[in-house]
């Protein structure tokens, strides 16, 4: 258009003009020429101190040195930046990783079904609900046998665990004590007063001696709706990573054997496994993040 001639003056119109008629900026012109006529480059942005080959080499360290199995790309990053003192982006991480064949195995999506949970059970201060369930597993001597746990929904700790050759009634309390016995100072009548117990209709849970081993520590039994595993999803989750991380890696002689795997995997998944909700925190530092606020 600007070097169109004008009817009158035969003249062409001009750059200046045209664009002042049009209300752009010559800047904005320039610059629009310029990525049409120049070839790409590369990279946007400023260049990064690590470029990717030596930031997948601090990717394998922090994989080799986790004392975890197969965490994502968010958890990677997330101890980079922690453990490392390595600044990046979520995505960068997550392509260097998927490049280099370094990612865990994901499960395939479902399809979702609606339920009638709809709510949270996620709380907003620690030892408000505590989640108990049971799994189980296989030693070599004594055969298939029953992993009791129970957990905090609000910084996923995990408060006790326990494993049983018979996953009976009186089993099924051990973790309970075990975290009433950590949090509370021991086990008396009345001592967790304002902690609510979530569990299932199984019939361990609803045995008339857990209930009342729960009522008389001052607790509110708080059973999950019939068939909504989502009700007590905070213990079926540490479900998953118990099995991920432990359960489906290692092989145990006995039920003894498997009681001191469990307490010593408790142990350090408290202390260093990372959760997303939580900031990329663990268990235990979330927790003791609230102690401040609960001395106010």
């Amino acid at each position: 258009m600007s070097q169109q001639a004008s009817p009158s003056t035969h003249q062409p119109y001009g750059l200046v003009r045209v664009l002042r008629v049009w209300e752009l900026a010559r800047s904005t012109f320039y610059a629009q020429r310029a990525r049409r006529t120049e070839p790409a480059t590369g990279r946007r942005g400023r260049t990064p101190i690590l470029d990717d080959a030596a930031l997948l080499v601090r990717i394998r360290d922090v994989i080799a040195e986790s004392p975890f199995h197969g965490e994502g790309h968010r958890k990677i990053w997330a101890r980079l930046r922690t453990l490392k003192g390595v600044r990046t982006s979520q995505r960068r991480v997550l392509r260097l990783m998927r490049q280099a064949d370094r990612l865990g195995p994901a499960r395939q999506l479902e399809p979702v079904v609606e339920h009638p949970h709809d709510g949270t059970i996620v709380t907003d201060q620690p030892h408000v609900m505590w989640g108990t369930d049971a799994t189980a597993t296989v030693t070599r001597l004594d055969g298939q046998v029953t992993v009791f746990a129970a957990i905090d929904h609000c910084t996923a700790e995990c408060v006790g665990i326990h494993a049983a050759l018979h996953g009976h009634r009186f089993e099924a309390l051990e973790p309970i004590r075990q975290g009433i016995h950590d949090h509370f100072g021991g086990v008396a009548a009345a001592v967790a007063v304002g902690l609510a117990l979530r569990h299932d209709h199984g019939s361990v849970s609803m045995s008339a001696d857990v209930q009342k081993e729960v009522t008389f520590l001052g607790m509110t039994p708080s059973p999950a709706f019939v068939r909504q595993p989502e009700g007590n999803g905070c213990l079926e989750r540490f479900f998953r990573t118990l099995k991920e991380q432990l359960l489906w890696v290692q092989h145990f002689r006995d039920v003894e054997e498997l009681r001191h795997a469990l307490l010593a995997f408790k142990q350090r998944y408290n202390e260093e496994w990372l959760i997303e909700r939580l900031g990329y925190r663990s268990p235990a530092q979330a927790r003791r993040a609230f102690a401040p606020q609960a001395a106010a």
